[in-house]
């Protein structure tokens, strides 16, 4: 296939699933931690560049859900944001030589927000649409090689459930690389919008801090070792306004960290014919790690499983 033809059947296709799935009104997540994908963010555009993203990750060993009952029997459980799997697809693009743009939707497999029942506190909804978004990075300080790289990301999320808000997540990125040897850090800042409100009718439009980090090690050109954290602080101070869920249990702080391991390759084909693929390599990376809960909060462990694809 060539090149640009390939690009541009990928973001036909991506287009197309997207509009199959946008609902048909707006929909205001959950009150609990805001989880992002287990995606290190990374600075550099290239124009007219695509690249095809899945993003994936399953959880084992979920914390047990905390609950109590009042004198007329109602159940009120805690709002933890637990999953057992989340299914992300991406397309991103190259605007100019520092900016790109990203469009993405969402699949989760997200634990009943309200459980009605004792035996249903644990129970997980089926496999589906949850969200869909679009983010910019904004490279201010390119990285050549060795050396540092800072940049900047602005995205927004908005769900596919009416009980749940939207999120404007907003924060730096930090890159550094000598010889094989690369960090990254991304500390992030998420607002909450709408959502449904608490007794008082208040929105709880909260702010919680999240962070993304690597140590990478380059073995050779197509493969890579790293170790990979993520985390979220639910709740900076005394942000939003707290449902009666938050104030019994209060909020829920998520902390992972493991080892993930990376493997580049090129299409050959595409390789050896400039006239058909514009002089662009395809390039695919495929990730597979195992991120360790380190709290109560968060599952034992989670799974995560990436492809990337660049045209």
């Amino acid at each position: 296939m060539e090149g640009r033809a390939a690009s541009a059947h990928w973001t036909a296709v991506f287009a197309t699933a997207l509009a199959c799935t946008l609902p048909s009104g707006h929909s205001p997540a959950r009150a609990g931690p805001a989880l992002a994908q287990y995606e290190i963010k990374e600075i550099g555009s290239t124009p007219g560049a695509i690249e095809i993203q899945s993003q994936n990750d399953f959880s084992f060993g979920n914390p047990t859900r905390r609950f109590t009952t009042n004198d007329d029997g109602e159940l009120t459980a805690d709002e933890n944001s637990v999953s057992r799997q989340r299914e992300g697809l991406e397309i991103e693009m190259g605007l100019t030589s520092f900016v790109k743009l990203r469009l993405g939707v969402e699949f989760e497999q997200e634990r009943i927000d309200d459980p009605t029942t004792f035996g249903t506190a644990n129970a997980f909804n089926a496999l589906r649409f949850d969200s869909y978004g679009a983010e910019t990075i904004w490279t201010l300080l390119p990285r050549k090689g060795d050396g540092f790289g800072i940049g900047v990301l602005i995205e927004y999320e908005q769900s596919a459930h009416a009980d749940e808000s939207s999120q404007l997540n907003v924060g730096p990125i930090f890159e550094w690389q000598n010889g094989r040897w690369s960090a990254a850090f991304n500390p992030i800042l998420t607002k909450h919008f709408g959502g449904e409100g608490n007794d008082e009718g208040k929105r709880d439009n909260k702010i919680d801090f999240g962070y993304a980090a690597r140590i990478m090690y380059r073995t050779s050109e197509q493969f890579a070792a790293a170790v990979e954290a993520y985390g979220t602080i639910d709740r900076i101070g005394s942000t939003g306004s707290p449902n009666n869920a938050s104030r019994m249990f209060g909020d829920f702080d998520q902390h992972r960290i493991g080892p993930v391991l990376y493997w580049t390759f090129e299409d050959d084909d595409a390789k050896g014919d400039d006239e058909k693929n514009d002089g662009r390599e395809i390039e695919t990376t495929l990730g597979l790690g195992a991120l360790v809960g380190l709290n109560e909060n968060t599952p034992a462990v989670t799974m995560k499983l990436s492809l990337e694809v660049d045209f």
